[in-house]
């Protein structure tokens, strides 16, 4: 019997071994050298040179670095009240309304775009002389220089990331709100509550795990954002607009600092970790207290 035993265990081992041995090298492996090189001086030619903690210290009394930091965190508050907070606003008017579905889909059109793309499309007409000032001047009025002056320019790739992200929130948030139970619901209803009350009381707390993951995601991909700076501003002015995502690649693939690259995004890695596993935490503690 035990012989048998370890048989079948062996054979599971064997079905489960050439996966482990994938995501070892394609995970793994690339995680293990980039925490290496976080500690080398490597231009991308010859063998790294151990300097111990010096990209570190070189990273942090970069000016340009902080920045990047600043408008990192820029990215996280502007996510969490604009993408988020208009797709909760969406799914709440939408829901239960004839036709409801037809009003969200002009709203998840653009998350089939690429940041790529969503970026082109908002340089085109935030751009200095493009399409909005344009518009503007047809009635004598002036505009800012929306992609050159810090922090508005971040603050107008939040809104071209608004743009692209309500729908898909909005999306999850309908799901969320379908799968309540009706029965509290009219319970509620014949008790008086309506509007703001009976959203404080019975749809805000059945929504909250749908919103841990919805807010958890939002968080991760707004520490990671790349792709909406790079196709409106490269985070120009100068560094003006970059996000540490942004200082990583540059440091790495431009500017062939593969030591000081790797050091910014184990420093990234470390901190999206952090704030997911702390914003995770404190939506479970507080999950168990109710």
């Amino acid at each position: 019997m035990a012989s048998l035993t370890l048989r079948t265990q062996r054979s599971g081992l064997g079905f489960v071994a050439p996966g482990v041995i994938i995501v070892a090298v394609l995970l793994y492996a690339p995680l293990l050298w980039t925490v290496f090189l976080s500690f080398t001086d490597y231009n991308g030619l010859g063998s790294p040179d151990w300097v111990g903690l010096a990209n570190f210290v070189e990273m942090f009394d970069d000016g340009g670095f902080l920045g990047s930091v600043a408008n990192t965190l820029l990215w996280v508050a502007g996510t969490l009240l604009v993408p988020v907070g208009l797709g909760l606003v969406l799914a709440l008017l939408s829901w239960n309304l004839p036709g409801g579905a037809w009003l969200r889909l002009p709203f998840l059109i653009p998350y089939a775009l690429s940041g790529i793309g969503v970026g082109l499309i908002w340089s085109f007409i935030l751009s200095s002389g493009g399409a909005l000032d344009q518009a503007l001047g047809t009635f004598g009025l002036g505009g800012p220089r929306w992609l050159v002056d810090a922090p508005l320019n971040t603050i107008m790739m939040i809104l071209a990331s608004a743009w692209q992200g309500v729908g898909v929130n909005a999306l999850l948030f309908t799901i969320g709100l379908n799968s309540i139970p009706k029965e509290p619901l009219e319970a509620a209803r014949l008790d008086g509550a309506t509007g703001a009350r009976l959203l404080g009381s019975i749809i805000w707390p059945m929504l909250r795990p749908l919103t841990t993951v919805v807010i958890g995601l939002s968080i991760v991909a707004s520490l990671k954002t790349f792709d909406i700076v790079q196709g409106m501003t490269k985070g120009g002015p100068g560094r003006a607009s970059e996000t540490l995502a942004l200082t990583m690649y540059k440091e790495t693939f431009v500017n062939s600092e593969y030591g000081l690259g790797s050091a910014i995004a184990l420093f990234l890695t470390v901190i999206t970790l952090i704030a997911s596993v702390l914003y995770l935490r404190r939506q479970l503690s507080s999950k168990h207290e109710i």
